[in-house]
């Protein structure tokens, strides 16, 4: 990095964080600390939401995940129209209309309190994990490619998001959201852009999607039944449905921001405006994935993206090994680059060309895979720690070694905002679920709005603290979105289940659902770990139990009116 970078960097992140402490000074109640003064305008609640789900995770994971596997993980977003649509007609009204602080509150008055402080627990066990990924991500990676002190890093991430989180709450939140917004689009497009000027000049993007599409990757729709295929068309809509509607339908850190709106219409209508963009975006990133992997079909790329990992396995007894896969997997490159060349210089290319190229080109990839999978197996064997799996790597070593001086310091702006963007929702929810649902709910003296005020920010520091420390112990995962992914559909469907009986189902009573809850959450547990069924579809499966369940309880042990 140069000195324009640094100073891109510092001056983008800096303004940021006093920005969000400058516009939400003064905040003087809970009302205002939690809610955002209650004041919020649709755009603000549409780019609030999307900033929030946009982690650095999103930015570091997903065009690596492109990059491997292509497009077909934009498929697991199909259901967030669906979901968006019902969440505006049912979700959104209920909520406004009994001016709750948290989701939770209403699951109270339609059943108990126990049933309120399980579904807020369950919601803050999986978000307090999910916040200490979101430090993690960005800290682990740019710690292994910049060489800085993983845990400095991940203090610093935390302690910017919580200066501002503390100070402002919900209105910090959302008026810095706007600005990383607008700081990671830039930095996206800047990147997209960047990546067709260094192609070959007679390569065009089509030809670039031609090239892509040779290798598979871009297979957007895949319509098969098949269970062992995580990311499929029905898996999108319908997993993905049931995913989106428990996240953006029951989850505080989301609920929070359209809360926030100043009425019902401002609400729906940042959803919507949400809801219009998050699949284009998504669509968008996988894209500049699939162009970095074009990229590479004409440059060098290193056995293993994860510079730690490469350092480890040279440091070690097998050194030499690895540098004999290094020249065989140089002479792949070399054998591809050639036959990409020759095939892009090609105008009008026949089926048979084609499907010679297509051939030509899967049997060296193939070869290619193996090698970097026998790199994995001699970096696993020096170093148990060292973290082999390179998906999440790709993208911020792409972004290192070929971008220009500038536009580097933007992207590493782009992670950095995206990491403190969503960390700060997830950490603000996490206060207010904490201060509402279980402080202030069971607290013996009532307090004046003051105290919860303070109490608020201090939990705020708290999850803070613990985010902190979790991702100072974290590993990493296959891919780090999935894991976001598998985290929220372990517990989501079951909260969704919970709120769908809530909302619809009224012949059910309290301790129905609290009994179905606990059991249902220990099945989708059980059958996670046992992998029986890939994770979108856990969502489908922890909704379904929960209302099943339930309805067996209420209708065969217990009579309606003990309920």
């Amino acid at each position: 990095m140069q000195l324009i970078d640094w100073i891109i960097l510092i001056v983008t992140i800096s303004s940021i964080v006093w920005y969000g402490v400058y516009k939400s000074r003064g905040s003087k109640n809970v009302q205002d600390y939690i809610k955002g003064g209650g004041d919020a305008q649709w755009w603000t609640i549409g780019l609030s939401v999307m900033a929030t789900q946009a982690s650095a995770i999103t930015f570091l994971s997903t065009p690596g995940q492109a990059f491997n596997d292509g497009m077909g993980f934009v498929q697991i977003y199909f259901g967030l129209p669906i979901a968006i649509v019902i969440i505006c007609v049912v979700f959104i009204p209920i909520y406004h209309r009994l001016k709750v602080y948290t989701a939770y509150e209403y699951l109270e008055s339609r059943f108990d309190q126990k049933t309120r402080i399980l579904t807020a627990l369950l919601f803050l066990i999986q978000r307090g994990l999910a916040a200490g990924l979101t430090i993690f991500a960005p800290a682990i990676i740019l710690s292994a490619v910049l060489g800085w002190d993983l845990t400095t890093l991940t203090f610093l991430i935390g302690i910017l998001v919580i200066i501002y989180t503390v100070s402002g709450g919900t209105k910090a939140v959302s008026v810095t959201q706007k600005q990383q917004m607008a700081v990671i689009l830039t930095g996206m497009i800047a990147t997209f852009f960047i990546i067709l000027h260094y192609l070959p000049e007679n390569i065009t993007f089509t030809k670039a999607l031609e090239i892509a599409g040779s290798e598979g990757k871009m297979n957007v729709l895949d319509f098969s039944f098949d269970f062992d295929n995580r990311y499929t068309f029905w898996s999108g809509i319908i997993g993905g449905t049931f995913l989106s509607l428990s996240y953006f339908g029951t989850d505080q850190s989301q609920v929070q921001r359209y809360l926030s709106g100043k009425s019902i219409r401002e609400s729906q209508l940042g959803m919507v405006f949400n809801g219009l963009l998050k699949v284009p975006l998504q669509f968008f990133i996988l894209l500049v994935g699939v162009m970095v992997f074009v990229f590479y079909q004409f440059n060098d790329t290193p056995l293993n993206f994860n510079p730690a990992a490469t350092e480890a396995v040279l440091d070690s007894d097998y050194a030499e090994q690895y540098k004999d896969l290094m020249v065989n997997h140089r002479e792949l490159l070399e054998q591809k680059q050639k036959l990409t060349f020759n095939y892009a210089e090609i105008d009008q290319i026949s089926d048979i060309q084609n499907q010679q190229f297509k051939d030509q080109l899967s049997a060296l990839t193939t070869k290619e895979f193996e090698n970097r999978e026998k790199a994995k197996m001699f970096i696993d064997a020096a170093k148990s720690d060292a973290e082999s799996n390179d998906k999440d790597y790709v993208f911020i070593h792409f972004i290192l070694n070929n971008l220009p001086r500038g536009v580097i310091g933007l992207l590493l702006a782009v992670i950095l905002c995206a990491a403190m963007s969503s960390t700060a929702s997830e950490l603000n929810a996490l206060a207010s679920t904490t201060t509402i649902d279980l402080y202030r709910r069971n607290i013996k003296t009532e307090k004046d709005e003051n105290h919860y005020l303070k109490a608020s920010k201090w939990f705020t520091f708290m999850w803070g603290v613990l985010a902190i420390l979790f991702a100072s112990f974290a590993n990493l995962f296959d891919n780090l979105i999935q894991l976001v992914n598998i985290i929220g559909s372990i517990f989501y469907g079951n909260v969704l289940g919970i709120f769908l009986l809530a909302f619809f189902i009224k012949y059910v009573k309290s301790n129905a659902v609290f009994i179905s809850a606990i059991i249902t959450q220990l099945m989708v547990i059980a059958v996670y770990f046992l992998d029986i069924l890939p994770y979108l579809w856990l969502n489908v499966l922890g909704c379904l139990l929960v209302i099943s369940i339930a309805l067996i309880i209420q209708t065969i042990f217990l009579k309606p009116k003990s309920a």
